[in-house]
């Protein structure tokens, strides 16, 4: 007796979704996606305008885009995220529905129901897909995990307390603690 399949949905099945219903697309199953807090927000904003910020005054050509914002990770159409924060430096793969390809830079601001997706679905999906780099913001436990996939891979924790580096930006270093 063979076992029923999970169906599979794709990305006409985000889009037909009710108005103000967010959830995203991995692998072919759909994530809803609850409300943020208001740490979640205040974290989110603040860090992405510290980024953009430092983009900025370094004339850099990279762009910062919070989400909600489209991002098509693979060639393909079953798999559709809204990253919390995402870097991205390849304006050629921008277009008027997202991006079409892996940002350099992403970040996740977890909450308690999103914290198994986004330490490991996520994660693995993301440095399959090919981000450069990618940050975990944990608000209940005030820890930053950080990932390095670009050339030999790295990780690290670190407290909100303290000054973390990013990777592909030089000289950007980021304390979560300065932010709240």
């Amino acid at each position: 007796m063979a076992l029923p399949q999970e169906k599979t949905y794709t990305i006409e099945d985000i889009y037909a979704l009710p108005e103000g219903q967010r959830a995203e697309l991995i692998n072919g199953q759909i994530y809803d996606m609850a409300p943020s807090s208001t740490v979640h927000q205040r974290i989110l904003m603040n860090l992405a305008g510290e980024i953009r910020e430092y983009i900025k005054k370094h004339k850099g050509s990279c762009e910062v885009f919070p989400a909600p914002f489209a991002v098509f990770l693979n060639a393909d159409d079953a798999n559709y995220v809204e990253p919390d924060i995402s870097i991205i430096c390849d304006k050629s793969k921008l277009d008027d529905r997202g991006y079409n390809g892996a940002p350099d830079w992403i970040i996740e601001v977890i909450s308690p129901s999103t914290a198994r997706m986004d330490y490991s679905v996520k994660l693995f999906k993301y440095r399959t897909a090919g981000v450069r780099e990618y940050w975990i913001v944990n608000p209940l436990k005030k820890v930053v995990q950080t990932y390095f996939f670009d050339g030999e891979e790295d990780s690290n924790a670190f407290l909100f307390e303290d000054e973390i580096s990013a990777h592909i930006f030089t000289g950007l270093s980021i304390k979560i603690s300065d932010l709240l």
